[in-house]
């Protein structure tokens, strides 16, 4: 899983839990483990949520400043389906 490079050092600090992505499916799956730096992000949990369900709290959990700073990472190739993850960083 690939995160924007200011959101590494927040989600290795525990201060970012969670992602929105927009996808045609999803390309994580609960349970497993995706390297970042020197150790990995956990995916507790997938959950496909509507676009306008995308909310300025949420936008804010995830590390941006509001929906629109967020859709400007999140919204980018032909995916439509909206996905919030919940994850954990774990050191490896």
């Amino acid at each position: 899983m690939q995160f924007t490079k200011h959101l590494r050092e927040p989600i290795k600090r525990g201060e970012i839990t969670t992602s929105i992505r927009i996808w045609q499916a999803p390309r994580v799956k609960e349970g497993r483990y995706y390297k970042l730096g020197a150790g990995s992000v956990f995916i507790e949990r997938i959950t496909q949520i509507e676009f306008d369900a995308i909310t300025p709290k949420m936008a804010r959990e995830s590390g941006f400043a509001g929906v629109a700073d967020l859709l400007k990472t999140a919204k980018h190739g032909s995916g439509e389906n909206v996905y919030l993850i919940r994850f954990r960083y774990e050191q490896r």
